[in-house]
């Protein structure tokens, strides 16, 4: 039996990966001016920035414990084995709600045969953690090897990011006001990574241009060891084309690495990172 992947919007997956490899995605929920919206569904990011860049102010909210119920009893009355591989627990409440709409569902149908993880990750790097194990699912390996798999590839995934306007990290509590306006006045740009599932400081950089150099100084020395162009790096950006083709570039010419995953940063993280966001998303180990 195949195993089915069920993620969620939070993963930034391209549309055509999520078609080929037949992997479930349940919309965050994306709130402007008390209207609810379904990420990538009802939504677009694009639109989100622009608004943004206008001085909008999008919201989130986390999938509700009865959308999870709805999917997991469909699975249930299907006979699927699932895992179900989800947002970061210190970014959202979205994991602890899907385990608790697991166990009311398994008082009904208790041979629900779903597993769940949490993967600390989020956007490319939570993408990529997905994208594996559904590879691996329709190669029809066994649900013990993909979460196997899995816990490497979160134990293993490093995130290092960047923001346009630090603004946006203010509104998510990221900030304080006086950093949030001492580095506009500054040009000054936040370089971050992910520790633990949340997002945590790591410099701050004057420029764009230094900012690049930074991301890849990090990754570097994150990788020491690691046979990157053995790799799939994933690139997500807050419609910021341009500067991710830089990265690209840049990575090419410093890592040799050839395959890429590049995408638009969905409304769900977008929301809370603005316009202009760039991040990279690679493993610290080798993976065999």
């Amino acid at each position: 039996m195949t195993i089915k992947i069920l993620s969620d919007s939070a993963c930034d997956l391209p549309e055509d990966i999520l078609r080929e490899y037949d992997i479930d995605i349940l919309p965050i929920v994306v709130i402007k001016d008390d209207v609810e919206y379904f990420d990538r569904q009802t939504i677009d990011p694009i639109s989100v920035y622009d608004d943004m860049k206008e001085g909008e102010i999008y919201t989130t909210s986390q999938i509700t414990a009865n959308t999870f119920s709805e999917k997991f009893t469909e699975y249930a009355k299907n006979g699927d084995s699932v895992i179900y591989i989800a947002f970061s627990s210190g970014l959202s409440g979205t994991y602890q709600t899907s385990e608790l709409a697991r166990e009311i569902v398994k008082a009904e149908y208790p041979g629900l045969d779903l597993d769940i993880v949490d993967t600390k990750a989020a956007s490319g790097g939570f993408g990529l953690i997905v994208l594996h194990a559904a590879k691996l699912a329709k190669e029809g390996k066994s649900k013990e090897e993909l979460l196997q798999a899995i816990d490497f590839f979160k134990d293993s995934m490093q995130h290092i990011f960047t923001v346009d306007d630090i603004e946006y990290l203010f509104r998510g509590g990221r900030v304080t006001r006086t950093q949030a306006f001492v580095g506009g006045i500054l040009n000054i740009k936040p370089v971050l990574h992910v520790e633990d599932g949340k997002l945590i400081p790591l410099e701050k950089v004057r420029g764009k241009n230094k900012v690049y150099k930074t991301m890849l100084n990090i990754m570097e020395k994150r990788s020491v060891g690691v046979d990157l162009k053995k790799q799939t790096i994933a690139i997500t950006h807050g419609d910021d084309i341009e500067g991710a083709n830089k990265l690209k570039e840049l990575m090419e010419e410093k890592f040799g690495v050839d395959k890429f995953m590049i995408n638009t940063i969905g409304a769900a993280i977008g929301a809370h990172s603005g316009p202009g966001t760039l991040a990279i998303f690679f493993l610290d180990k080798d993976y065999n």
